[in-house]
């Protein structure tokens, strides 16, 4: 529940403090005061989006910070699950830079509005204008009828199996479009295929090649300069090696007389030993070199071929042409075997059906089950709260499986006698709405875990002893949830636990909302004034008392 509330620089509200009571909390106060702003505020500790535009000073932050009493609910793993600090006495802050920048904080640990969000469903219900409106929608009916239910074991075992049997419907449908797909660009990718396999890409070493094709071109010089060093080195009249070696014997016979000369004579030799070495090589390549047209013609047709490729597949290298072959090659296969995997698919996703039936047959059941009792008890407490002649009626029509079930729920109405029920909102008016939400929230109250239970004016088009039997509601659910409602009806505000008003202070430049907790004689006074307005008489002063008395 909550524990306590600031709200500071937030559209009217220039500053805001209030702790509400456990039980029942009725907020009143002026048109225009600044009531209904306060759920926006809430809101934003709800994960809602923030806007520049709820700033009262443009210069200033806003800042929305709640304290909540987690200690009997079990959250502490969703908290986990979000990786956020769990703490017993939770504080979640909002704040909104001038600039729109927003931040959120759950125990000074930053958040997400994702988070926010799945922790502030387990925090509070808030009903609103727009949640009465919603009332006519399927979805809302279908999901209040399995909270009055209480089935979440069939709902959790048939959700799951929704789930495995969409990823089954997936897998099917993916593995269809393939085939199809594949089917069309069959001929094409056998034709790159054969295209690809045409030249013996694997082990192939293009700058090898293209190395070997440069040399054969250019044999006839590579002799020549290779015959030259030959007659250089062995052939000439002063051949280098012949001149090497009588150097060679003229210091190999002084090398004994000194260290130096040794050394001198041993360098020599070891550089004669690779002159010779060097020799044998240009030997063997001007023997191994010949110009081979053949050769030659054999090389630039295997290199244009493999340019060809590379030119038409966007690539720079064979290996990458291999990759794309291979590639094609493992997606033919794939096509050529898709039928046995389509079958296979096709069965895991008709067991999945069977499945995913099966356990929203179970869940279908139990909601048609549950849907007369719901209906016949809506209509025990709209006549208990001036719809005396209001009925009810569930239905539970059969639909395409979904998230929810294989189910579509109507919910309809009739206000008046002899008059068919037909869909809420074709027939159902403003106050009807808000009565019969009432009426729903009051019966699944106690089926949920939410700590807090927040009307915004759930009293439209409510007087009398209705306001008196809905409060004296309120107050039962109010037993085991904390309630916060924003009313206008003195019946309401006489039944709370604790009154809070909400006013216009124009004591300065510019007007602000405020909010003070009512006690004793002010209550008394204030009570009067919803009754016999700004200056009440003696009268509306004994009523207000009278009903604080029946409160």
């Amino acid at each position: 529940m909550i524990k306590s509330l600031q709200i500071k620089n937030y559209a009217l509200i220039e500053e805001l403090e209030m702790s509400p009571s456990s039980k029942l909390n009725i907020i009143t106060g002026e048109t225009g005061a600044g009531k209904s702003i306060m759920l926006g505020a809430v809101g934003l500790l709800l994960g809602d989006r923030a806007d520049t535009k709820v700033l009262l000073d443009k210069d200033q932050k806003c800042i929305v910070e709640g304290v909540f009493n987690l200690s009997q609910y079990k959250l502490k793993a969703l908290f986990e699950q979000e990786d956020l600090d769990y703490e017993k006495e939770c504080v979640i802050r909002r704040e909104i830079a001038a600039n729109g920048k927003s931040r959120a904080f759950v125990n000074d640990t930053p958040a997400t509005l994702a988070a926010l969000k799945k922790i502030g469903n387990h925090l509070m219900d808030v009903h609103s204008q727009h949640e009465s409106l919603s009332l006519g929608s399927n979805k809302y009916q279908l999901e209040v009828l399995d909270a009055f239910a209480g089935h979440q074991e069939l709902e959790s075992t048939y959700q799951a199996d929704f789930s495995a049997y969409a990823k089954a419907r997936k897998a099917y449908d993916e593995l269809v479009a393939l085939a199809n797909k594949g089917a069309e660009d069959l001929d094409y990718k056998k034709f790159l295929l054969d295209e690809l396999n045409q030249i013996s890409l694997d082990g192939i070493d293009q700058e090898e090649v293209e190395k070997e094709l440069e040399v054969l071109e250019n044999a006839e010089e590579i002799k020549l300069k290779l015959s030259q060093a030959i007659h250089l080195l062995d052939e000439s009249e002063v051949a280098i090696l012949q001149q090497l070696n009588e150097a060679k014997q003229s210091l190999s016979s002084i090398a004994d007389f000194s260290k130096n000369l040794s050394e001198i004579s041993d360098r020599l030799e070891s550089t004669s030993i690779e002159l010779q070495d060097i020799f044998s090589e240009i030997q063997m390549n001007q023997d191994r070199i010949e110009h081979d047209p053949q050769r030659i013609q054999e090389l630039k047709e295997q290199l244009d071929h493999l340019y060809r490729l590379q030119k038409k597949h966007n690539v720079q290298t064979a290996a990458e042409l291999v990759t794309l072959r291979n590639d094609l090659d493992e997606s033919l296969s794939k096509i050529e075997n898709l039928d046995g995997e389509i079958k296979k698919a096709n069965q895991a996703l008709e067991k999945a059906e069977r499945t995913m039936r099966t356990a929203g047959e179970k869940l279908s059941e139990s909601r048609k089950l549950f849907a007369l009792n719901f209906s016949d008890e809506i209509e025990k407490i709209i006549k208990d709260i001036g719809i005396e002649n209001g009925t009810v009626e569930i239905q539970v029509l059969p639909s395409e499986p979904s998230s929810t079930g294989l189910d579509q729920v109507d919910m309809l109405f009739s206000a008046n006698k002899g008059i068919k029920p037909q869909e809420l909102k074709e027939v159902a008016s403003g106050g009807e709405f808000s009565r019969l939400i009432f009426a729903i929230k009051y019966l699944i109250a106690d089926k949920t875990s939410l700590p807090t239970i927040i009307f915004d004016e759930i009293d439209t088009g409510v007087s009398g002893q209705v306001a008196l039997q809905m409060i004296q509601m309120m107050k039962s659910m109010a037993k085991n949830h904390q309630v916060i409602s924003i009313s206008h009806l003195p019946q309401f505000a006489a039944g709370g636990d604790a009154h809070y008003f909400v006013y216009k202070d124009h004591s300065s430049a510019r007007s602000v909302s405020k909010i003070k907790k009512l006690e004793k004689e002010d209550r008394v006074l204030e009570i009067a004034k919803m009754i016999g307005g700004e200056n009440p008489a003696t009268a509306a002063v004994e009523s207000a008392k009278e009903l604080l008395q029946i409160g």
